[in-house]
């Protein structure tokens, strides 16, 4: 097999073949060790709380992102698409070093290092991350500026640097910076007057070496200069500038570099260097000291823009003497400072994929699909009525979500209508159907989950959205986010009450819909409509948990059944009967659920887990994990989807739920996990899986030592199970 097509060298392999001095690693050899070593397996009577039995849960966060980052090596995605890995790579690092890198050092710095079951301590994953982090950026600059950016300018897509401006072109770029960019930017020179200021989390910002007097008689220094937020890094040259049949593009960093002279007029500006700094960004709210949550939140949100410090990105030509300086200001260290060969501020180009149009160097278009029993010129109750309805999005469309709670919104018979959102956005369709049913006289109640992370401000604002139209807002239960994905109607029909509903693995949001691969069940089954009615008196009221007959719920129930299921394929196994489970999920962390998992594979349980992100179980631990295989697919769409299938002595039960295998979900959310009560839909859902199973195109498998193996095809058939369900259920071409 190609090297160039796998990530197989051990995470912990401290032998790998060193690189000749000066010569840079091939850039699809990810030689990335992440700490996570290679232990002597565990004797079958071995502790199953034995450290070495658990893969580091930020370790392995950071391995999933370098997986996303394979993908803009891989020539089966169209360039730009590849381009948008890349970036997605810098937005995931982003966000990892704002609240996973932040919390480590926060932990740190209050001398209250914890350790989770992996046993490695803070101080040292930290270590962990500083190098991986180091090697991985380093790659990706050489990602964009070896393969892509050339590859972009064969197809005639040019991102143009200073030195290679033509005449008309710099005379452009004088007058957009003279026009555009002069009358908001606010030069800061530093004196004891004037402070190093306060930036703003992940703005580019320049430091400035000056020199000479000026009106004042100050004498020449460093000054910072932040480019305005309100303008595209990114600028698109005219096309009669551009060379014909090109287009061409200009870094706003590359236009105030060239024009940094004029900022200060009558100085020398001796250097002009772009740097950023990562700032915490988590929000810390204490369930015991607030008692208005969303103001509480509106105050957070202003200083999440100015945490401390945790990373600072500089240009590679930055002397040392000006990013020690910058670390000084930021109070961070050496391994705190990363030098890019580019810009520093990668996510923000993400504007490019927009700008330009050519659909050949993109993911082809396609268009939803929607169950065969479907009518059009039939209410949607009626039809949920007759059979549950089950949609795999983005496959098929979330459209019909909207569709039927804004039938619900104008129905005369609907008498009350309840919903969780998580991340949805203030102008969605879903809220747009909720206001026009609170304002037709409508009973609404909407639980708001105000803390998803990066979600808040968006929340606060269809908070305020639904309340002016009417609606009952309440924002869940203090201590736990409502992370539960649920919709309640209630409908008078033939003189009686009846009940719907709506669950989901996703998010009400129409934008990720087409985006995430997640699971949507319509129905109007008595049991699970109930059910999901005393889940949300639960929400609202207060009192002891109420008897749910079928749905699984967090905080309650969820975790211990989970652990039941999984403990019932082990007794199946030990009497000898076929034993089997699938689970597919976002991430698995949660000790006694890994625990359980190698209780069953010691048992003979084929376990097969498709787990796209964190996986802290060890797989193919000979008499603890031989019997479990561990799978991430990554592709064109997230996976989002998380499904628990077990076979059950013959008696499958498949359930879809919003909660991963992860402490938090478990035990700190309300979420809900429902189980597939109609035969077929459970067996499409296990057709499903049975595709993920097999798929050798975007499939990597997490190996003993730590290490992920893409799985090719070689000489078989290929199977990308995206693009197979796709095929199944779009309308077709």
């Amino acid at each position: 097999m190609d090297g160039t097509r796998s990530s197989d060298a051990p995470l912990g392999n401290d032998n790998a073949a060193p690189q000749e001095s000066g010569e840079a690693p091939p850039l699809r050899v990810n030689r990335t060790r992440t700490g996570i070593h290679a232990k002597p397996a565990p004797s079958p009577e071995a502790d199953l709380d034995d450290p070495s039995l658990y893969f580091n849960r930020e370790l392995s966060h950071l391995q999933f992102n370098i997986r996303v980052l394979e993908q803009a090596l891989d020539p089966s995605h169209p360039l730009l698409n590849r381009l948008m890995f890349l970036l997605i790579f810098s937005s995931n690092l982003d966000e990892f070093f704002e609240i996973r890198v932040a919390g480590l050092k926060h932990q740190i710095a209050l001398a209250r290092e914890e350790s989770g079951a992996d046993g490695m301590p803070p101080h040292q994953v930290l270590a962990e991350i500083s190098r991986i982090a180091h090697e991985q950026v380093e790659r990706q600059y050489r990602i964009l500026n070896e393969t892509l950016i050339p590859a972009l300018e064969e197809q005639r897509l040019r991102f143009r640097r200073r030195t290679q401006w033509t005449d008309s072109q710099a005379a452009w770029v004088s007058k957009y910076f003279a026009e555009e960019i002069m009358p908001v930017i606010s030069p800061i020179g530093l004196d004891p007057s004037h402070p190093f200021p306060r930036l703003v989390n992940k703005s580019l910002n320049f430091i400035v070496e000056l020199e000479g007097t000026d009106a004042f008689g100050r004498e020449g220094g460093m000054a910072i200069l932040p480019a305005p937020r309100s303008l595209p890094r990114l600028i698109r040259l005219p096309s009669e500038l551009s060379e014909p049949g090109y287009t061409e593009y200009v870094f706003l960093s590359s236009m105030i570099h060239a024009h940094a002279q004029e900022v200060f007029p009558g100085m020398e500006v001796r250097g002009c260097y772009q740097f950023r700094l990562t700032r915490n960004a988590d929000l810390a709210v204490d369930p015991e000291d607030v008692s208005d949550l969303a103001s509480a939140l509106r105050g957070e949100l202003l200083a999440r823009r100015y945490g401390s410090g945790v990373r600072l990105e500089v240009a590679d030509n930055c002397p040392d003497r000006l990013a020690h300086f910058l670390l000084t200001q930021f109070e961070l260290e050496e391994a705190d400072l990363y030098r890019v060969s580019g810009p520093v501020n990668l996510t923000r180009l993400m504007s490019v994929l927009s700008d330009i149009d050519r659909p050949d160097l993109l993911y082809r278009a396609f268009t939803p699909g929607l169950p065969r029993q479907i009518k059009s010129d039939i209410s949607l109750f009626t039809q949920i009525a007759q059979n549950d309805i089950l949609l795999h999005h983005p496959f098929q469309s979330f459209s019909l979500i909207e569709d039927w709670l804004q039938e619900a919104a104008d129905d005369p018979d609907v008498l009350a209508i309840k919903q969780t959102l998580y991340r949805t956005g203030a102008d969605s369709p879903i809220v747009g159907a909720l206001v026009n049913a609170a304002r037709n006289g409508k009973e609404v109640t909407v639980v708001i989950e105000l803390r998803a992370r990066f979600d808040e401000a968006d929340n606060l604002a269809l908070a305020s959205r639904l309340q002016e139209a009417g609606a009952i807002v309440i924002y869940g239960v203090m201590a736990y986010k409502t992370h539960a994905k649920m919709l309640h109607v209630v409908r008078r029909e033939r003189g009686a009450l009846r009940y719907y509903a709506h669950l989901g693995t996703g998010n009400y949001h129409s934008k990720t819909a087409k985006l995430y691969t997640d699971y949507s069940l319509l129905t109007a089954n008595e049991t699970l409509c109930e059910d999901v009615h005393k889940v949300f008196q639960q929400l609202s009221g207060m009192g002891k948990p109420r008897q749910i007959d079928t749905l699984l719920h967090a905080p309650f129930v969820l975790h211990d059944r989970l652990v039941s299921m999984i403990d019932r394929e082990a007794r199946h196994a030990q009497k000898g009967q076929k034993a089997q489970l699938i689970i597919k999920c976002n991430s698995l962390t949660e000790p006694q659920l890994i625990r359980a998992l190698y209780r069953a594979s010691r048992a003979g349980v084929q376990c097969d887990l498709i787990i796209r992100g964190m996986c802290c179980l060890r797989p193919g631990v000979e008499g603890i994990s031989e019997n479990i295989r561990v799978r991430s697919i990554i592709g064109r769409f997230l996976e989002h989807t998380r499904v628990f299938h077990f076979h059950n002595g013959g008696k499958p039960e498949t359930w879809c739920s919003s909660a991963d295998f992860m402490e938090r979900n478990m035990f700190r959310r309300v979420e809900t996990c429902f189980p597939l009560l109609d035969k077929k839909l459970a067996q499409r859902v296990r057709k499903d899986l049975a595709t993920y199973m097999v798929d050798n195109c975007q499939s990597w498998e997490l190996q003993t030592d730590g290490r992920y193996r893409l799985l090719e095809a070689g000489d078989a058939e290929p199977i990308s199970t995206q693009e197979t369900l796709l095929y199944a259920y779009a309308v077709k071409p």
